[in-house]
């Protein structure tokens, strides 16, 4: 039974009239659900635009209200108690209708635009982690002439006072710079593969310096299988042995500790240094870049620490959290 204000409709359509009136208008709704999503997926409207889209709605509702009262009307002519029941049904079905259409456009708006964020999101992360990758890669080339630069100014200076030793700089020069091109592409190493690295550039340094420079390495069992990015010890290194050395005449001893604590690499350079002498011709260039490097890696400002201790030692620590996927920089 179907109340109306203050009427009454007894109806008792047959199953082929019900069938009928159902396919009829469910088929004309489903179509211009498909119009609006097919004219959504080729534009998409600003948002004070999205009224617009509601007027089209509305108006492709009474299309397809009017196309099914045509011909349904047009098929049941002959039975006056339907069309007097569809007559008075016809706002009701509008409504119906037009609250259908304006849920599948304002779900499709909302579909699309999350669909083209999530693809900007994507965009703007693979820009991100080639800007990235290219600084971190320009970073790592720029230490390397660095080093070069230094080492062929101790060779032309030992080819004057030394030969015998600046052909033995030059073998290990050709090893070391080998080595590096090597791994050029491998942007995390282990500790072992690293010290072996670090070890070749110390030799090189102990030719340069002679009996000036002493080296103390200590390196824990447990922290050889650990990774860490390359090239990122040989710069510190190479400042506490330029500024251990600077200005003076006696010997020195760099010591090295690598050890690990709550699965955090820590690598651990001390070096003597005169505090009256201020070491000249010094650009920051290496620990700058490694403090980059790291922030970029890691996006965290606190895993390059120095510090001051007494009898003048100068503490650089180099903290690594390791991951799980060593080679993914993101």
């Amino acid at each position: 039974m179907i109340c109306g204000v203050g009427l009454h409709y007894v109806v008792n359509f047959s199953w082929w009239i019900s069938v009928t009136d159902s396919l009829v208008n469910n088929f004309l709704l489903a179509l211009a659900c498909i119009a609006v999503s097919n004219m959504l997926g080729y534009y998409q409207p600003k948002n004070e635009r999205i009224l617009y889209v509601l007027i089209i709605t509305l108006a492709l509702t009474f299309v397809i209200i009017y196309i099914a009262k045509y011909v349904m009307l047009l098929v049941f002519a002959g039975y006056k108690a339907y069309q007097d029941f569809y007559n008075f049904s016809f706002a009701f079905r509008g409504l119906l209708s037009f609250m259908c259409l304006g849920w599948c456009a304002l779900a499709n708006i909302l579909w699309y635009r999350l669909e083209e964020q999530s693809e900007t999101h994507e965009r703007l992360t693979a820009a991100k982690s080639l800007a990235k990758e290219a600084e971190l890669n320009k970073l790592r080339h720029q230490l390397q002439p660095h080093f070069l630069f230094n080492s062929l100014n101790s060779v032309f200076a030992l080819t004057m006072v030394n030969p015998k030793e600046a052909g033995v700089m030059i073998t290990k020069l050709a090893s070391f710079l080998r080595g590096t091109l090597k791994r050029d592409d491998e942007l995390w190493v282990s500790v072992e593969e690293e010290m072996e690295y670090i070890q070749l550039y110390l030799d090189i340094e102990k030719v340069r310096f002679s009996h000036r420079l002493n080296v103390e390495v200590n390196v824990a069992e447990d922290t050889l299988k650990l990774c860490l990015p390359g090239t990122l010890l040989q710069p510190i290194v190479e400042n506490a042995i330029k500024f251990g050395l600077y200005n003076t005449s006696a010997g020195i001893t760099i010591k090295i500790d690598v050890t690990v604590e709550y699965n955090i690499l820590q690598l651990r350079v001390q070096n003597p240094f005169d505090p009256e002498m201020k070491a000249a011709g010094g650009t920051g260039f290496g620990l700058s870049a490694i403090k980059r490097r790291l922030y970029l890696l890691f996006a965290n400002t606190h895993l390059l620490q120095t510090d001051i201790e007494a009898n003048n030692l100068y503490i650089t620590t180099l903290k690594i959290p390791q991951k799980n996927d060593q080679n993914n920089t993101n």
